[in-house]
């Protein structure tokens, strides 16, 4: 063996093209990592909407005026009064008469 062998081995692929199918890993890394972080967000909101929904319902349960104004609102949502009897209501709601 000459000494330029030696210092100069020759490559692990022959000299050759490197393989057809290396994109392959760099994407399957990177779909994985969006994978992991989507979950964890989705989990995240989840979990933040789970909290919230209990907290206003333990509130409204605490509260008789929070949930009278929550079924008026309810009632306003599905069209069973309109927008002046809503806010008249609401109105002597807040005032206590």
């Amino acid at each position: 063996m000459t000494l330029a062998t030696q210092t100069h081995p020759e490559r692990w692929h022959d000299g050759g093209d490197a393989p057809a199918f290396w994109p392959v890993f760099p994407i399957t890394f990177g779909l994985f990592w969006l994978a992991v972080l989507g979950g964890a967000f989705y989990l995240i909101r989840r979990r933040m909407a789970t909290g919230a929904a209990a907290a206003t319902a333990a509130t409204a349960a605490a509260d008789p005026m929070a949930k009278a104004q929550s079924i008026l609102a309810e009632r306003f949502a599905r069209g069973e009064i309109d927008e002046d009897e809503y806010l008249l209501r609401m109105s002597a709601l807040r005032n206590g008469g």
